[in-house]
């Protein structure tokens, strides 16, 4: 009997790893997109007067509509009704809508204009540039959630029962080059153009190009659901609103999601402050302390798909999400308490590979495990829920960073803003960062008792043979 190759397109090899490619180079240009501002923290404080706590307000905006309108709740329920196809559309335009806005309100020509003399009005202490940057990021914040949550389920729509760890891993290794580009190139362009919106223009173009690859993808994803409904594959059961209260009463569930907000609000919100805090330690330029934390995600980028593939055949996902919270705390204890006369390049680099090696433990095991905790029916509120807990922590911990950055270091925003020459001390903001891993550690270790009680399969391989 002949055996048949491909049931599916899904089955096979080229189609899912080039729906795989579509889907992340449209996350690629988001996280580029997320950190354009990060790098010139200090070209913000001296041209557009925005303190560290003006700073860290507008960056924690990212996640506002998503924490305080509840809008991941319903990007998952729209995911779920909608589907893959629509929502990635969907997500792609909202991005596109919010970045938009937040250029227009850094660029000349929003500072001359009536509506920044309009939000002026209001709160002058806070620049009207700030306000719309906020408005802008609150927006583009709800689109790339949203696809956040979107591609993870339309990887676990093409890779279930295949590559799926690897998949993810590969996914979020492309996403990660795009913060290592933007950290090469966003004070580069700055610099260059003598312009602080210049990069962000650069990378609103970028995401036009990423809108194109989501219609590609779009058109796959159709054919592949054509496909399946000719097979009589089950659908999925609709979404209920009392899938979430099934979610929420699910204690591995809220452990895993406790894990992930800890550990990411140790991150993401630390990589908005990383490279002013390496050019005020090392007393280096923002360019140069760009270029050394511009490896951290090369680290994760390149290890992430290999701890997939490992995770895919051997398993250990527990144990790699106790390890990576650990080497995270690590990282952090030395950005904060080394010596300022031991504080040399050598160790900032190694610190952040320490990092880079973190963030490749924690995301490749943590994306993958959750489909062996919920029901395929629950997997896209899964998602969702567990980005709208983390988006908790990635609002607050900015504008928590921000202020004590402020209220540690009394007087050196208002130097910086007046053209004078001060420096910041990191050392409480590095020291609230441990803690989190710390805390994320002690979840680890629950997590891994849950799971040799219950039987979830957190240790066990993806690739059943």
């Amino acid at each position: 009997m002949k055996e048949k190759i491909a049931s599916t397109m899904r089955d096979s090899l080229v189609l899912r790893w080039t729906a795989l490619i579509l889907l992340a180079s449209m996350m690629f240009f988001a996280y580029m997109f997320v950190d354009v501002l990060s790098p010139l923290k200090s070209m913000l404080e001296s041209e557009l007067n925005w303190s560290s706590g003006i700073f860290g307000t507008v960056t924690g905006a990212e996640y506002f509509l998503n924490v305080f309108a509840l809008f991941l709740i319903f990007a998952g329920i729209i995911l779920d009704k909608m589907g893959v196809r629509f929502t990635a559309i969907l997500s792609a335009v909202v991005m596109i809508v919010g970045a938009s806005l937040k250029y227009y309100a850094v660029s000349a020509a929003f500072a001359g204009s009536g509506i920044a003399s309009f939000l002026n009005s209001f709160i002058p202490s806070f620049p009207a540039s700030a306000k719309l940057a906020g408005v802008g990021f609150a927006i583009f914040g709800c689109g790339v959630e949203m696809a956040g949550v979107t591609v993870s389920k339309g990887i676990v729509k093409w890779f279930k029962g295949k590559e799926l760890a690897l998949a993810m891993g590969i996914e979020m290794a492309i996403a990660r080059l795009g913060v290592f580009a933007v950290f090469r190139l966003s004070p580069r362009i700055a610099a260059s153009y003598e312009s602080i919106s210049a990069p962000v223009l650069f990378c609103l173009i970028l995401l036009l190009i990423g809108g194109i690859a989501i219609l590609a993808y779009a058109v796959m994803d159709r054919k592949l659901d054509i496909q399946a409904g000719e097979q009589n594959e089950e659908p999925e059961e609709p979404f209920k609103v009392s899938d979430i209260l099934i979610l929420l009463k699910s204690k591995v569930f809220l452990i895993v999601a406790g894990l992930c907000v800890l550990y990411y609000s140790a991150i993401f919100p630390f990589q908005k402050f990383a490279a002013n805090m390496l050019e005020h330690r090392l007393s280096i330029s923002s360019t140069e302390a760009s270029d050394i934390f511009s490896w951290f995600p090369i680290g994760a980028m390149v290890l992430t798909p290999v701890l997939g593939a490992f995770l895919d055949n051997k398993g250990k996902g527990a144990t790699m999400l106790i390890l990576g919270a650990i080497l995270m705390c690590a990282c952090h204890v030395v950005f904060a308490l080394v010596p300022a006369d031991a504080f040399k390049p050598l160790v900032a680099y190694s610190a952040i590979i320490l990092l880079g090696v973190s963030f490749s433990l924690v995301p490749a095991a943590l994306w993958p495990s959750v489909p062996k905790l919920v029901e395929n029916r629950y997997l896209g509120s899964a998602y969702s829920v567990i980005f709208w807990i983390q988006n908790l922590g990635l609002w607050a911990f900015p504008l928590l960073i921000g202020i004590v950055l402020d209220k540690v270091n009394p007087g050196v925003s208002e130097t910086i803003a007046a053209g004078g020459s001060a420096v910041y001390n990191y050392t409480v903001p590095m020291l609230i960062f441990a803690s989190l891993g710390i805390l994320a550690f002690l979840l680890g270790l629950w997590l891994k008792v849950e799971d040799r009680n219950k039987g979830y399969g957190l240790e066990q391989p993806n690739i059943k043979k």
